[in-house]
């Protein structure tokens, strides 16, 4: 049987949540491979909300496995606060439906004070980071510092890496001009939360390679988007991991031809939370409208988001360097009563047009998106669930799109309900 990846083709925020949930029906196994507790997925189910940030999203559908993979910096005081939250919503969650990465590596106090600290030292240069340490995490995993959810269970070792960390951070902390964070404290909070998230953990490897041996279904779930990749995003303001495709075998323990179908998940207009380059950004009524009408504030923070016109430059070099077979359009209803619509088809830089984004910095913010104008519709796009239920000018614009980006179309999303989703192929199938 076939495997489903699925990705953001933007800045993250496109909508994944909801359509990972729709395909997880049909899964055996939902598995998250990179990002840590900055991403939020928001599903809704029968009217009711589910906010999810490290939980994969099959967790709400208790015949499916859920897997946080090896790629994920786990913080595991958010990850219990999580698994009591969606408790309390009668989503039951056990070792029997969750399965962490034994080497998944650990968000300490340290690494989210660290963070903090950083972004106020910046200034008006910050990054734009939520703060939650899942930088310095993945930089204590490169640097080979990093304490690992493995390491709770042999505590020789764990105080042997708490100390070599402390004494690294600590001074940086101290250069900052912030608190210190003692060895003692962050052993003994981490003393209280070992039994209560090592009967999670496993060798998820080994439980994948069995599972898709068996011919079982494996939906491997992206956090933030390709324009965030901490290669091919728009650097430096980008998230610390790799988000393109082939993350989902490393970030897993999988092989690379396990990933099967790349679907992106992409918005009819465009977004961004945080600081960095945004060349389709609306700051006028138009970008207030989007916001407002696609509600568009983020799942983790609660950050307003940045809208701006459909960015068909940047999605097509998402497509490309992710590897992308096709895309998930969704919050096509939010464009529903404006008379026009534009679609930036390509940039501007120096008086030449160019058809990429490019890579420097300075060239980044200087670039002037040109656009196709194209009309709009009046009527209503809420909670179609064919092409024939969708006005001429919603099926032109999308059909352009396709054109542009030069992927197609695998699904259309009409509203955060489940099932107002028009299937024009499907992923499983390849």
């Amino acid at each position: 049987m076939a495997h489903v990846t699925v990705i953001g083709a933007q800045w993250g925020d496109e909508g994944k949540g909801k359509v990972v949930d729709w395909l997880a029906s049909r899964a055996d196994v939902v598995v998250r491979f990179q990002g840590g507790h900055n991403a939020g997925h928001t599903l809704v189910i029968d009217g009711k909300t589910i906010k999810l940030s490290l939980l994969p999203s099959g967790i709400v559908r208790p015949h499916t496995l859920s897997v946080i993979g090896n790629g994920v910096v786990v913080d595991p005081w958010a990850l219990i606060e999580e698994i009591e939250r969606v408790r309390a919503q009668d989503i039951p969650v056990s070792p029997e439906t969750l399965l962490i990465a034994e080497s998944a590596p650990l968000i300490l106090p340290v690494h989210g004070a660290l963070d903090r600290a950083r972004e106020l030292e910046r200034g008006a240069g910050k990054i734009g980071t939520t703060g939650r340490g899942i930088g310095p995490a993945y930089e204590d995993k490169v640097a080979r510092r990093g304490v690992r959810l493995c390491d709770l269970a042999e505590p020789p070792i764990l105080r042997e890496k708490v100390d070599h960390l402390l004494s690294h951070h600590n001074a940086l902390l101290r250069g900052l001009g912030a608190a210190e964070i003692a060895p003692a404290e962050v052993l003994a909070r981490l003393e209280e939360v070992t039994p209560r998230i090592l009967p999670y953990a496993g060798a998820a490897w080994e439980r994948l390679d069995a599972l898709r041996r068996a011919g079982k279904r494996i939906l491997f779930e992206g956090a933030q988007g390709v324009m965030l990749d901490v290669d091919h995003g728009t650097y430096p303001y980008v998230t610390s991991s790799n988000t393109c495709a082939a993350q989902a075998a490393t970030g897993s323990g999988m092989p690379a031809a396990a990933t099967g179908f790349v679907l992106g998940i992409t918005k009819a207009y465009t977004t961004r939370v945080g600081s960095g380059p945004f060349p389709t950004e609306q700051d006028n009524e138009i970008g207030r409208r989007l916001g407002e009408r696609g509600r568009e504030f983020g799942t983790v923070t609660g950050r307003k988001r940045r809208c701006g016109w459909f960015d068909a430059v940047m999605v097509r070099q998402a497509v490309r360097t992710a590897g992308i077979d096709g895309i998930a359009l969704t919050k096509l209803d939010v464009l529903d009563g404006l008379e026009e619509l534009r679609i930036c088809t390509g940039y501007r830089l120096n008086g030449e047009v160019i058809n990429r984004l490019p890579a420097g910095q300075m060239a980044q913010a200087s670039v002037e998106p040109v656009y196709e104008t194209l009309d709009g519709w009046s009527e209503s796009t809420q909670g179609a669930r064919s092409w024939a239920d969708l006005p001429a000018n919603a099926v032109k614009y999308s059909r352009r799109i396709e054109e542009l980006i030069g992927a197609p179309i695998a699904l259309l999303s009409t509203s955060p309900e489940r099932d107002d989703t028009i299937l024009m192929r499907d992923p499983f199938e390849g």
